[in-house]
């Protein structure tokens, strides 16, 4: 069995950011549990996908990355009126890709790799804006890595096939989705 878990990727994410502060109650500051069991599932639908161990474990751990990143950066006050204008948009679409993501799963043959394909897309373009002076390029290939992974139109296109092996961890994502909805964190 596979002792592969978000939590633990994201507490050593935060563990280099943050050095002797990282423990597990600072992990849950960044990600809360429906957020993790979400990652968990992106995780074993791209370690099905690719077949590579590995390559899912490092865009988990790219996505952890940044999402910690840029929530130090977010507490710590660093960006400007204008990115936070780009972060509010950027949370506008991120909010409509995953009403989107959701009504695709929930009403049959509505799905359009193309509609999610270009979400994710412009949510990318404006996470690139958003953090353009306060994180490295290597953390701009991560953002980079990880949309471009998961907005691959063969990729949605299998994760959203209907008779495909991903049907039941495309439920458990839609129903993290919905509650992160629910409970207005997404």
């Amino acid at each position: 069995m596979e002792n592969f878990n978000s939590k633990d990727m994201a507490m050593k994410a935060q563990k280099k950011i943050l050095s002797n502060m990282a423990n597990k109650s600072v992990v849950q500051m960044f990600i809360d549990d429906t957020s993790s069991e979400i990652l968990d599932e992106l995780y074993r639908v791209s370690k099905e996908y690719t077949g590579n161990r590995n390559e899912a474990q490092k865009v988990i751990k790219d996505l952890i990355k940044v999402v910690v990143k840029i929530a130090v950066l977010f507490r710590h006050n660093c960006f400007s009126e204008e990115e936070l204008r780009v972060a509010q948009n950027f949370k506008k679409k991120l909010h409509q890709g995953a009403m989107t993501a959701i009504s695709f799963h929930e009403v049959d043959f509505t799905f359009d790799k193309a509609v999610i394909s270009d979400i994710l897309t412009a949510c990318r373009d404006m996470l690139l804006k958003l953090v353009s002076t306060h994180l490295t390029t290597k953390s701009h290939g991560r953002i980079n890595h990880v949309f471009s992974h998961y907005s691959d139109p063969e990729f949605l296109t299998q994760l959203y096939n209907p008779n495909g092996p991903f049907k039941s961890n495309l439920h458990k994502i839609c129903s993290g989705l919905n509650k992160l909805l629910e409970e207005g964190k997404l």
